[in-house]
């Protein structure tokens, strides 16, 4: 792929993972060779999942993982991540196998003069093979809805788990997150945002995985709570130094 004419760094977070985090590193392991480093993020971790990457480390010595005993956090554990790796190229998607190493490679290809790509499954040429269930659908879209006017990003879909971003880009915004909970990608973006970084929104492949553990009804007040915290913050602080 062309990606890896650039030395790549891709970032999986992971907390409890231990269904489907085998599955998801070998074939992400498989398919990135060569310029490319793997660094799998435990955090909080209570089952098997620690045990699983060192015995696939054991197969594969490119990759590398870092275990948190803590939970911090999705955001947290890429935090940590971001200032562990040494790609060009910075991405990340989740552990649980719903963006394909195929999928990601496209992203990593179409960066282009951008200084990043989100995977978006909200735009007109993605694809979701499988059907979300409609109460799933209407979350998703309200949720972004409430982000894009609460931040005034032109963004379809921040949540979607397949990121791709230049190193200067996250180098200099790393240590302004501080956001670790599901608002996490938000800060993110509303930091690289501001920033004037040109990122592009590019249309994915996203398969939705049955072993999801998210109980949208208990998450969904979480998220609320979450993105109206991270706003006021936002405000707060342009108005202290405004």
């Amino acid at each position: 792929m062309k990606g890896l004419e650039r030395k790549i760094s891709i970032i999986i977070p992971a907390c409890n993972e231990e269904k489907r985090i085998e599955r998801c590193l070998v074939s992400y392991l498989n398919y990135f060779t060569g310029n490319c480093e793997i660094l799998v993020v435990l955090n909080g971790c209570h089952d098997n999942t620690l045990e699983i990457v060192k015995t696939v480390s054991a197969r594969y010595p490119s990759l590398k993982y870092r275990n948190i005993a803590e939970s911090i956090g999705k955001g947290g554990a890429l935090i940590v991540g971001f200032r562990l790796v040494k790609g060009d190229i910075i991405a990340y998607v989740d552990a649980d196998g719903a963006t394909s190493p195929e999928e990601l490679a496209r992203l990593i290809d179409n960066v282009g003069e951008y200084d990043g790509i989100l995977g978006s499954r909200w735009l007109r040429d993605s694809v979701i093979p499988k059907k979300q269930s409609l109460s799933r659908k209407v979350a998703s879209r309200g949720f972004n809805i409430l982000v894009r006017g609460l931040f005034l990003f032109p963004y379809k879909d921040t949540q979607c788990g397949a990121k791709v971003f230049k190193k200067g880009v996250i180098k200099s915004v790393v240590n302004e997150l501080g956001i670790t909970n599901f608002a996490f990608d938000i800060d993110l973006l509303y930091q690289i945002h501001k920033k004037g970084y040109k990122i592009k929104e590019f249309p994915t492949i996203w398969a939705d995985q049955d072993t999801s553990t998210l109980d949208l009804k208990r998450v969904a007040p979480i998220m609320l709570a979450s993105v109206v915290r991270l706003r006021l913050k936002h405000s707060l602080f342009k108005n202290l130094i405004g």
